[in-house]
């Protein structure tokens, strides 16, 4: 059982090493939906094998055996898992636990911000609000209906066929719900931080994602690339780094010199071995997670007996 039950700790080394290229080399749109289920998936099986041994070294302890009614000689039996890694377990268990609590209470409370900041900015026309600043801003803003933010110096900062594909990028945001990619692949990363790596690809790809559409929309790569550049040098100037609102995501910010590349090039191809490849790996951390709840019952079941009946 041992090399099947540490199987996902394994898979979660492999995306923290391969998630960027993965990323990169997948299309966008596909290589967010990929990442993002690995990773929820990984980081469940991570965190269940974790808490599986844990209880197999934890439940050799006198007092715990005598209250779960179990022998814990019988437990102990072939060691299948060593004391010192039970022990890492255990405090792994804890500290993830409590990280991936904290990770879920921000996304609520980020989740509340957004929603009142978009009640906030009053009525939308198709979804887009135009504030008056003589800061350059662009973003989209989540929430039940969701906004585009576009200030009036952003406006005047790009001419009108950049303007569109700085609003078609927005649009795209909303349209397709990347904030929420985002924020289940951060929950995963707090359960598994090995998966880092992995959440920044998601991060990514829903830029890269948006720019595709943008592109799509406006049917001209080149342009899309330039509005990008334009954008950011006008925020660059306004020595703005950042979007404002929590949880907005910004439409010219992060990775732009890799974002300009991609566009200037073809669209990435599909590759279905690599995305085979993924699934298997998803395949096996939800197999390898299976076979250790079966295997550890049987222990479990084992040790009552060798319990009920000493001899």
């Amino acid at each position: 059982m041992s090399w099947v039950m540490w199987s996902p700790l394994a898979v979660s080394g492999l995306f923290w090493a391969t998630a960027g290229p993965v990323g990169r080399r997948l299309p966008p749109s596909t290589a967010v939906r990929v990442l993002t289920v690995a990773m929820v998936i990984t980081a469940l099986a991570t965190g269940f094998v974790l808490g599986v041994a844990a209880l197999l070294v934890v439940g050799q302890a006198p007092p715990v055996a005598a209250v779960g009614e179990w022998s814990a000689a019988a437990l102990a039996a072939g060691a299948p898992v060593p004391l010192a890694a039970g022990c890492l377990a255990s405090a792994a268990v804890g500290v993830l636990g409590v990280a991936t609590v904290r990770r879920a209470a921000r996304t609520g409370r980020e989740l509340r911000v957004a929603a009142r900041a978009c009640r906030s900015l009053g009525p939308a026309i198709a979804g887009l609000v135009v504030v008056d600043d003589d800061t350059p801003e662009a973003y989209a803003l989540p929430g039940i209906t969701g906004r585009v933010v576009v200030s009036t110096a952003m406006l005047r900062a790009l001419p009108a066929a950049e303007r569109r594909v700085l609003l078609a990028h927005e649009a795209a945001h909303l349209r397709h719900r990347h904030h929420l990619y985002v924020q289940i692949a951060e929950l995963a990363a707090a359960a598994d931080p090995l998966l880092r790596p992995a959440a920044r690809a998601v991060r990514r790809g829903v830029e890269r994602w948006a720019d595709e559409v943008a592109a799509e929309q406006v049917g001209d790569r080149h342009l899309t690339a330039r509005a990008l550049a334009h954008a950011a040098l006008a925020r660059a100037a306004a020595g703005r780094t950042a979007p404002g609102p929590v949880l907005a995501l910004p439409g010219v910010e992060g990775d732009l010199v890799e974002r300009t590349r991609a566009l200037l090039a073809a669209p990435a191809r599909r590759r279905p071995l690599l995305a085979a490849a993924i699934a298997g790996l998803i395949l096996l951390t939800g197999t390898a997670a299976t076979v250790t709840a079966r295997s550890t019952e049987d222990r479990f079941e084992t040790a009552q007996i060798a319990y009920a009946d000493p001899s």
